[in-house]
């Protein structure tokens, strides 16, 4: 089983590749868009800000790649900056378009809670998965080996806004408020954690998906 990883300059290449060989998963670290397009199953992941993610995904001539295998119906998982660059666009540090892969926006964390009190940004901490989307659980859908209320690692200071309620696998909250911790369009999931660093309950979430991609 062979999973093509995209390097494009911002990302945490070193364990999203531990995680996947956890399974026995070969990973193909690249930025070659030839790679991309003959790729069976896609990760982007990535750390920093929404424009130097685009930027680099940009100047690599990864983009339209990218959106063609998504439109094929190859899976693909967006692991934080990852997740939010699947959207169409972000506030962050201006307004800047994303691969537009699932419908919505990303938006700044609130400074301060629901009852008006300041609050830590970026939003660091192991917090819970609730189902999303008005679902009751997991099931049928990439999270389905997970229960409801089981942690995950999160370190964001923006969070995505899917446009479409049945596009949201999961929620947390955070300050009182509920946050996309996980969303999906067609063969594309986003996290907005970090399954790769989320002890077993991450792995499962990667074990998952590579069931799913190799039943395509």
């Amino acid at each position: 089983m062979k999973v093509t990883v995209i390097d494009y300059g911002l990302s945490n290449l070193l364990s999203v590749r531990h995680a996947f060989a956890h399974f026995g998963a070969e990973t193909l670290l690249t930025s070659d868009p030839a790679d991309v397009l003959a790729a069976e199953k896609l990760v982007l992941p990535g750390v920093g800000a929404f424009k130097d993610g685009m930027d680099g995904l940009a100047r690599l001539g990864l983009i339209e790649p990218i959106r063609q295998k998504a439109a094929a119906g190859t899976p693909l998982l967006g692991i934080c900056l990852g997740m939010q660059m699947l959207f169409d666009e972000s506030e962050e540090f201006g307004l800047h378009k994303g691969l537009g892969l699932i419908p919505g926006r990303v938006v700044k964390i609130p400074d301060t809670d629901v009852d008006g009190h300041p609050q830590k940004v970026p939003h660091i901490s192991w917090d819970p998965l609730y189902p999303g989307g008005g679902r009751t659980d997991f099931s049928g859908t990439a999270l389905a080996a997970l229960k409801p209320g089981e942690e995950c690692y999160f370190i964001h200071s923006y969070e995505a806004k899917p446009v479409r309620d049945e596009d949201r696998l999961a929620d947390t909250v955070y300050g009182g408020r509920e946050i996309c911790a996980a969303a999906s369009h067609g063969s594309v999931l986003g996290c907005q954690f970090h399954p790769e660093k989320s002890g077993e309950v991450g792995l499962r979430i990667i074990e998952e998906f590579l069931k799913t991609a190799a039943e395509k």
